[in-house]
């Protein structure tokens, strides 16, 4: 039994060491991309256009909402994102619309932005257009007649300056609104569960599951043209790629730009094929490349997810028992030990990887802090648990035959501990595959990636790609710790 410990121990630092190669250094280009369609679309026009001008590019996409984008590219995590002037004057500097914003965002920040791309996205509320003619509702201030109407937005907009506290304010409305998923919200509309949603636009399912745009009779949303935001020392490190980029202004129409998300949330194409069809018909050639087969896109996000895990379970192991140890030893200290670590697995997961990103980037690194932080718990706890358990005749037999604390500990309780240290470490295991699924939100890759992508365009294909072999694997680690050797 030992000896199958010691070698669950070696292949964790062994699997450790030749999976970080998964993490690449830091790309010439990195664009980032918020979590809907359209923002994926643009990034993928700036990733190619990127590689078309001889720039190493990278996407990383749908890494959450605005405030992260925003905070990515001033940390330098990013190079450049599709953003919007309302959201820029709005959220970002709370501020009225002014000619000046460019020279602003130069001169306080450090970003530049190109010229609008051609179309405006701004916020609407839609109704299912049953509703509209039953109720006769063609414009937002109508919305206040009716408070059994129940409102379901992205929560983003839930939250935003330029969102449902503005809008909510400005016409007085007295329903509730709950927070939601914007794609799960259109199915949501669709299927009678909600009654009011926020909308984008551009988006495409308003003419798919025949919505009715509300009039924003009272001009509260501002103008949301699309624009690229950059940091400035791009202009240095990729000349040719920002001239190009640069060059894209007043290319895509509101037209063009409902075609391109339809291609993609409707016809299931991939945004980089209906990126490179865009920059064709531009004049700019560019190659997405052949896609990947479903078995690479597999193995891809294998690589990666155990690379989440593997870093941040061997370190946990390595700070953990030392900890469990020490709070054995010392019982006042040991309250303490096991009181922090269990105030950290309190913590929801969504906000551990929120808070890891001012602090250490997106990508790798800050989920596998977090994993490896969430990894404390059981194995501290288990460890704690299995030393306090020995018999306390076997401590005295121990120190009667002279051996020293160290070797005491060696020879005897880690022995007798082994199997409660072991199994801690199966439970640390099996949270951190499920929980390395949310490392997608920060652009650390995994299985959690093809969910994301799955549930934004709604493809339950995609969503399987993630979940079944994140399943497959909690369960091939606990069958590998469950491994007997019989003598």
């Amino acid at each position: 039994m030992r000896r199958a410990y010691k070698l669950m121990v070696v292949a964790v630092v062994a699997l450790t060491f030749v999976l970080t190669s998964a993490f690449a250094p830091r790309e010439s280009v990195v664009v980032g991309s918020k979590l809907f369609t359209e923002a994926v679309i643009l990034g993928e026009v700036a990733t190619l256009l990127a590689a078309s001008n001889g720039a190493e590019a990278v996407h990383r996409r749908q890494l959450g909402g605005t405030r992260v984008l925003w905070n990515a590219l001033l940390n330098g995590d990013i190079d450049v994102y599709a953003e919007y002037t309302g959201t820029l004057y709005e959220e970002i500097l709370q501020t009225n619309p002014s000619p000046q914003l460019a020279a602003t965002l130069r001169d306080s920040l450090g970003v530049e932005m190109t010229g609008p791309l051609g179309f405006n996205n701004t916020y609407a509320l839609g109704v299912r257009a049953e509703s509209a003619r039953n109720l006769g509702l063609s414009a937002i201030s109508d919305l206040s007649a009716h408070p059994e109407l129940r409102f379901g937005f992205s929560n983003e907009f839930v939250d935003r300056n330029d969102g449902w506290p503005l809008l909510r304010s400005a016409y007085r409305l007295p329903q509730q609104a709950r927070g939601m998923d914007h794609d799960l919200a259109y199915r949501g509309l669709a299927a009678g569960d909600i009654d009011v949603m926020d909308l984008y636009t551009t988006d495409a399912e308003i003419a798919y599951y025949n919505i009715a745009v509300l009039e924003d009779d009272a001009r509260v949303f501002p103008t949301y043209n699309a624009i690229y935001v950059f940091r400035a020392d791009l202009a240095t490190r990729a000349p040719a790629f920002v001239d190009a980029l640069r060059a894209l202004s007043g290319t895509i129409p509101e037209s063009l730009m409902v075609s391109m998300n339809r291609s993609v949330k409707i016809d299931g194409e991939s945004e980089s094929m209906v990126a490179q069809r865009y920059l064709a018909s531009i004049g700019i050639a560019v190659d997405a490349g052949e896609e990947r087969s479903r078995l690479a896109r597999i193995a891809l996000r294998t690589r990666e997810h155990l690379v989440l895990v593997g870093i941040s379970l061997f370190f946990a192991i390595l700070v953990s028992i030392p900890l469990g140890i020490w709070a054995a030893r010392s019982p006042r200290v040991g309250v303490v030990i096991l009181g922090l670590v269990g105030v950290l697995y309190t913590i929801p997961s969504l906000a551990l990887l929120a808070f890891m990103i001012p602090l250490i980037g997106i990508g790798g690194p800050p989920a596998m802090v977090a994993l490896f932080l969430y990894s404390l718990l059981p194995i501290v706890r288990n460890t704690h648990a299995g030393l306090t358990g020995i018999a306390p005749r076997l401590s005295e037999s121990a120190e009667a035959l002279g051996l020293s604390a160290f070797e005491k500990l060696r020879h005897v309780e880690l022995p007798l501990s082994a199997r409660s240290i072991v199994a801690g470490i199966k439970t640390a295991a099996v949270i951190n595959v499920g929980t390395a699924t949310l490392g997608a939100l920060i652009g650390a890759g995994g299985y959690g990636q093809p969910i994301l992508t799955g549930i934004r365009l709604d493809d339950v294909g995609l969503i399987l790609e993630g979940a079944v072999p994140a399943a497959l694997l909690a369960l091939l680690v606990q069958g590998l710790f469950s491994i007997k050797r019989y003598h």
